[in-house]
């Protein structure tokens, strides 16, 4: 199904219930949370977009020129394009509240739509988020909550740009949790029990 310009799964759930939108990483597609979230959140509508830029067919949600080098003017493109889908989503569904869970790139169009809108998500997981730029302050942010999971020896989101997004959050006064794990780029258990903590 195309609406509002991504391809996506679409779960509805209870008017009045929240909506949780899943991001797929790097390679991904609208199926790779979509079933973990609607068992998480049976009553809950399910939105499950696909990224609409290709890097050598794998999709993704903006466009990059190198590993970890953005191309910034798509990522505005792309967080305004997602921001207005997501709003109109919310609206359609009269959903109470808006939930987003992402991991690896979808991590990061999640995170900058919260750097530049605020209060549009209010609860947020971010699975291995990568930010290697600083974010402009937003009080919006204020009282939203915010977990941020990542592998203590992640190559492609190292340590210290994953501590620095979390200080950056907390500055804007988010309620945030951070779940770290031993290993990589890859999500663990702990990471989903923490997941579990924040949505349910």
């Amino acid at each position: 199904m195309t609406e509002h310009g991504y391809v996506h799964r679409l779960k509805a759930g209870a008017p009045g219930k929240p909506i949780f939108f899943t991001f797929h990483g790097t390679g991904g597609d609208e199926n790779q949370f979509f079933d973990f979230a609607a068992r998480l959140l049976p009553d809950a509508t399910i939105v499950s977009p696909r990224g609409d830029v290709s890097e050598y067919g794998a999709a993704r949600f903006f466009r990059r020129t190198g590993e970890g080098v953005y191309d910034m003017a798509d990522l505005a493109r792309a967080t305004d394009k997602m921001a207005a889908y997501v709003a109109a989503m919310k609206e359609q569904h009269q959903a109470s509240e808006v939930y987003g869970l992402g991991f690896s790139n979808g991590a990061n169009i999640l995170a900058n739509v919260i750097i530049e809108k605020g209060d549009l998500f209010d609860r947020s997981a971010l699975l291995h988020p990568l930010i290697p730029f600083q974010p402009r302050d937003n009080r919006k942010i204020a009282g939203r909550k915010i977990l941020i999971t990542a592998g203590e020896r992640d190559p492609i989101c190292p340590a210290p740009l994953t501590q620095a997004l979390a200080d950056y959050f907390e500055r804007q006064k988010a309620d945030v949790t951070v779940e770290w794990h031993s290993g990589g780029h890859d999500i663990r258990q702990n990471e989903i029990e923490a997941i579990n903590r924040l949505f349910t």
